[in-house]
């Protein structure tokens, strides 16, 4: 997508567009989570298809490494999946390349800072901005450390999604929901990722808390594992993360469409329960 000058979009003009156009229609951002390479590219891609078509805002593409730091059993399975296929940085991008070419919804890679860093922080930033990555979000990255890969992030008018945890001190918190571009990642509870019966107590206070202090919207993610919890978080954030839930509902599948039926038509309700007007 392109400005009406002709100008082309950057990554995080890209999300905040998709980002307003939830606004304007009354509902909350969904952002699903799936693994590149899980089970193949090419089922990748087919999923990324459906769920754009079913209404997702934004979607964060997992980088599979051999040794997640926050994923629970779920995204650890889908990562050592894509691995043994042979996924790699380079597929990757080849993906987010290839849906570039079919649809405007756009793509935050989820990738361990090391990763990053052995690739080389602005090798792989213009990698990212060359296949049409929107941005990153970069778990494992302490705010401290974050200088070099935020500049470049900025110089190529990427995001830089920044983390929040329910054990970050309010000034810490403070300080990184000034310093992230995209959005703003709310992590609903401590620990990995994975589906949760329940919303966490205090999470809906911190939303709000969160709130004054971000200038991006605020999604919540780790643990939302329904409709029905996509829906009361929405009464307060700015939108949904879901990564678990769709991934296991994939492992179910058995061939490409099937898998690419299953994402879109779950995405399609938590799209629907994220209506607020």
């Amino acid at each position: 997508m392109s400005h009406k000058d002709g100008k082309k979009q950057t990554g995080i003009e890209r999300l905040e567009n998709a980002f307003a156009v939830c606004k304007a229609e009354g509902r909350r951002a969904v952002s699903p989570f799936i693994t590149a390479g899980d089970p193949d590219s090419e089922t990748t891609v087919a999923i990324l298809k459906s769920i754009s078509t079913a209404g997702a805002t934004c979607c964060e593409l997992g980088v599979p490494y051999s040794d997640p730091i926050a994923d629970g059993a779920v995204i650890q399975s889908s990562y050592t999946r894509a691995l043994n296929a042979g996924m790699n940085l380079e597929k990757m991008f080849s993906i987010v390349s290839e849906i570039r070419e079919a649809c405007e919804m756009p793509l935050l890679a989820m990738a361990s800072y090391s990763l990053i860093f052995r690739s080389g922080i602005e090798a792989f930033v213009k990698r990212g901005e060359s296949s049409g990555l929107a941005g990153f979000v970069v778990p494992d990255l302490p705010l401290e450390e974050s200088d070099e890969l935020d500049e470049q992030c900025r110089r190529t008018g990427l995001a830089l999604v920044r983390l929040v945890t329910p054990t970050t001190p309010p000034e810490r918190a403070r300080e990184i929901a000034k310093r992230s571009t995209g959005f703003l990642y709310c992590v609903s509870v401590a620990g990995v990722t994975g589906e949760r019966t329940a919303l966490p107590d205090g999470l809906i206070d911190r939303i709000k808390w969160l709130r004054k202090e971000s200038n991006v919207p605020i999604l919540v993610g780790f643990g939302i594992s329904s409709a029905d919890q996509a829906r009361e978080v929405a009464t307060v954030a700015d939108g949904v993360i879901v990564g678990s839930a769709v991934v296991r509902c994939l492992e179910e599948a058995r061939d490409v469409e099937t898998m690419a039926n299953a994402a879109g038509s779950f995405v399609q309700e938590l799209v629907k329960s994220c209506q607020v007007c």
